[in-house]
């Protein structure tokens, strides 16, 4: 990859973030698309693995916070309780 793809798109990442933490939460998602879009560009058989890998990816991640928020309930009725 070309040094000036690189600058492209950990810049856009990096003020992507920056400008999401700020509160400025529609310019960081649009820069951090910019970023994400050069960056598929650049590496298309890695992206199209993950976009056959989606579906599982979200189940894990859904009972993960499932996971959590059921911990988390536990937890405070917990503390209701003492």
């Amino acid at each position: 990859m070309q040094t000036w793809k690189r600058a492209v798109i950990f810049s856009s990442l990096g003020a992507g973030a920056a400008l999401f933490l700020s509160g400025k939460r529609p310019a960081g998602a649009a820069l951090a698309g910019i970023g994400l879009a050069v960056f598929a560009i650049e590496n298309r058989d890695k992206f199209e693995g993950a976009w056959r890998d989606l579906p599982e990816l979200l189940d894990r991640g859904s009972s993960l916070i499932a996971k959590v928020a059921d911990l988390s309930q536990r937890l405070a009725q917990q503390r209701m309780e003492l």
